[in-house]
């Protein structure tokens, strides 16, 4: 089991490509006990293990990524109808997350109601 100093160190990567992509509105958080990236109070990434992240994202977009790009994308059986996939933090490159993150910052703020 990863511990709280690797869960951070990892979501430092995933903090610092989505501020350099001026995605407005992110505070940090945390989800099921690991760091998480809201916008207007909804998660739209967080840390699952120090090597794996969980982005929000459509389905068919979702299907779309894992079949293209099996190594990076996937799901696991908890996650199958999820409006999430799983991403390999080792197998992706910084420009591929950055815009995955934009994507899922996107897809949950045109989701959420200002409040």
């Amino acid at each position: 089991m990863s511990s709280n100093a690797d869960l951070a160190a990892a979501f430092a990567r995933i903090e610092k490509l989505a501020s350099s992509r001026g995605l407005a509105n992110i505070e940090r958080a945390t989800s099921y006990g690991t760091p998480a990236l809201t916008v207007k109070g909804r998660s739209f990434v967080r840390q699952l293990d120090a090597s794996t992240i969980v982005l929000q994202c459509p389905l068919e977009q979702k299907v779309l990524l894992m079949e293209i790009s099996p190594g990076i994308y996937f799901e696991t059986d908890h996650y199958i109808g999820y409006d999430a996939v799983l991403v390999r933090l080792d197998a992706i490159e910084d420009e591929e997350l950055g815009l995955r993150l934009e994507d899922a910052w996107r897809f949950r703020a045109q989701n959420t109601k200002e409040g």
